[in-house]
């Protein structure tokens, strides 16, 4: 399975707007297109940092959609204020122990790693990280998106609230940073955001 997001660094004040429009707009147009199998949107609401990802069987299914889907993306970018950033990734890892209910939050870590590792990052990201994460006190579900050409993931984690976040932090450094010492990988970002739309039908990867 594969997976397009696009960040948007915008304004705060339009973050409900473009939650509005992803909502009423962009997800009955991708709804019946081939190979489509959900969309989420995070969001910081402080920042204005917004990341709108569609999923999809296949890197076909999702090319396919590239042109027809670039005004939608336009006009999402242009609600919140500010320039599109299109990426595109594999699902390699996707691993759900709760719907993920309203209120919930999710931490993105970016990383980079030797492209010919990947492969075994992956192995130890379903062996050794996920239990590890699994046992958190509000664990809903851990997913690790991979371009394995250029040795990127993003790996995010969702809790059932805030709270529950935030309670996380400590544990989730040592747990995140011994995890890049093992593999040979790079940390390069660590945000939050609120999880604000999360209509995905992706089945479990791990």
């Amino acid at each position: 399975m594969h997976a397009r997001t696009v960040t948007v660094r915008g304004d705060p004040k339009a973050v409900e707007d473009g939650v509005a429009f992803l909502r009423d707009r962009v997800m009955p147009a991708v709804e019946g297109l081939p190979g489509y199998v959900g969309l989420s949107m995070l969001a910081d609401r402080d920042s204005g940092r917004c990341i709108a990802t569609t999923s999809w069987a296949d890197e076909a299914a999702m090319s396919a959609t590239g042109e027809q889907l670039r005004p939608l993306r336009a006009r999402f970018a242009q609600i919140l204020g500010g320039p599109p950033e299109l990426q595109s990734w594999e699902i390699a890892v996707l691993h759900r122990v709760h719907e993920a209910p309203d209120g919930a939050c999710t931490r993105v870590t970016w990383l980079r790693t030797d492209p010919d590792r990947v492969e075994q990052v992956l192995d130890a990201y379903r062996l050794s990280l996920l239990p590890r994460l699994e046992e958190m006190d509000g664990f809903c579900s851990a997913s690790l998106l991979v371009d394995r050409w250029e040795g990127r993931g993003a790996g995010s984690v969702t809790y059932a609230d805030r709270e529950s976040l935030e309670r996380s932090r400590t544990d989730a450094t040592a747990v995140r940073e011994e995890f890049a010492a093992a593999m040979g990988s790079r940390i390069l970002e660590v945000a939050e955001f609120d999880l604000v739309l999360a209509h995905l039908r992706v089945p479990e990867t791990a």
